[in-house]
């Protein structure tokens, strides 16, 4: 017989485990650190222009960052922040380097979503991550699942439950239900109705002081930071529910979105949700504040069955928020009902050779028509490396396996970059101008 004393005892063994794998993938600081790129990289796969026009730029303006160059002197190699350098100062046929972004208008949020664990949410998440940052965008990602995966890859394993999105909802009933009771206490007709209560044991915790910025961690990518999870995140679900007996009249929904609001419009570009393999209290918080829904299924029937059956719980969860709330509910930047900017399914561990794939890229394709993404995510070895080294394709330097190995896993996300990227411009200017 085991009991929870022996499932504590596996888990020691398991974060030993951990630990050696950290040993063997980070720093011996035990820290992600990011590498260095190419200059084949930088201008070819990064500014896309030819390496001897970039060469002869260098070459001819010495202010711009010129990178450490390999002993035989054949290669150069850029920081990230150089990266950024050179394309806040270089110009191709007069054409500016900086990604687009339209002015005046907020950060734009995509959850990345489907309740269907192993759909590869997390690989996407820190893939578009990833990608928008080597194209010059500055992101703000948020782990909404308890596994952590995304926080994990990003090079993040010591989170306190405080300092995640449990500690942000947990923050947002304070403050709510301090504005209601101020709200009750003055209100115009003089009558002063009950004042909602919350225990000390709550209050206690100094959630309601922390600031905006206390629950934002950098990465070791310099212009991604990261509102993190962990484990013990996981009963953010079961305190949730608690919460909101405290407070019936508390939309706890909005959390996360109110949360965001109180950030400067100008602080990001992007922020990408990963969300956890279930429609709760934290998925619908995620659903929620995104501007666009991102879906990522692989390609079996089964995954199929269940994005079908995610995409019709979805609706009935939010139909049901607009039912309890829409007539009360306001919030500065998302309203009731929800709409989205767009929608988007993303097809994951696509094999092209695979006749079954390709049967169910179709089915797809006839079923959610425009809303289907061209460029699926590809199966490749390098794709599975990543996995096993806890990083991104990009992250791989590409000296540790044929170039061209490497060269088709980074094609397949760089598609699907580049696709969203697009959608992501598109609806962007379907936002309301902040300023």
């Amino acid at each position: 017989m085991y009991d929870h004393i022996d499932l504590a005892n596996l888990q020691a063994q398991s974060l030993k485990m951990q630990s050696h794998i950290r040993r063997q993938t980070f720093s011996p600081e035990l820290e992600k650190t990011l590498r260095r790129f190419s200059s084949w990289e930088v201008s070819e796969l990064i500014f896309k222009i030819n390496q001897s026009t970039f060469r002869g730029r260098l070459a001819a303006e010495p202010d711009l960052p010129g990178g450490e160059v390999e002993p035989d002197g054949r290669q150069r190699w850029f920081s990230l922040e150089e990266i950024n350098e050179l394309r806040r100062k270089m110009k191709i046929n007069r054409k500016s380097l900086m990604p687009a972004r339209p002015a005046g208008k907020r950060a734009f949020r995509v959850a990345i979503a489907n309740f269907k664990g192993g759909a590869g949410k997390s690989t996407v998440a820190l893939h578009l991550a990833h990608a928008a940052a080597l194209d010059g965008y500055r992101i703000l990602v948020v782990d909404f699942d308890p596994q952590a995966t995304l926080s994990h890859s990003m090079g993040l394993n010591d989170v306190s439950e405080e300092h995640t999105v449990w500690g942000i909802m947990a923050r947002d009933l304070l403050r709510e239900t301090d504005r209601m009771n101020a709200t009750a206490t003055g209100a115009e007709s003089g009558v002063t109705l009950p004042q909602r209560r919350i225990p000390a044991s709550i209050r206690d915790m100094g959630l309601g002081d922390l600031r905006v910025a206390d629950f934002i961690m950098p990465t070791n990518w310099p212009t991604i930071d990261i509102v993190p999870s962990c484990a013990n995140a996981a009963f953010v679900e079961f305190a949730s529910a608690q919460y909101r007996h405290m407070n019936p009249e508390w939309t706890f929904f909005g959390a996360v979105s109110r949360y965001l609001d109180a950030l400067p419009d100008d602080s990001y570009d992007l922020i990408i949700f990963d969300c956890p393999p279930a429609i709760g209290y934290q998925s619908m918080n995620a659903v929620f504040a995104a501007d666009m829904l991102y879906v990522p299924s692989g390609p079996g029937y089964w995954e199929y069955d269940s994005t079908t059956s995610f995409i019709g719980q979805l609706s009935e969860a939010l139909a049901d928020l607009n039912a309890g709330f829409g007539q009360t509910f306001s919030a500065e930047k998302v309203l009731l009902p929800k709409q989205f900017c767009d929608i988007r399914f993303l097809m994951t561990r696509y094999e092209p050779g695979n006749e079954l794939h390709r049967a169910m890229f179709q089915a797809f394709g006839k079923v959610f028509g425009p809303h289907v993404a061209k460029h699926p995510i590809e199966m490749t070895r390098a794709v599975e490396q990543s996995g096993r080294f806890l990083s991104s394709v990009y992250e791989i330097d590409y000296r540790i396996m044929t170039r061209e190995t490497w060269r088709r896993a980074r094609a397949t996300f760089d598609g699907a970059y580049e696709e969203f990227k697009e959608t992501v411009v598109a609806a962007w200017d379907k936002l309301e101008k902040t300023s």
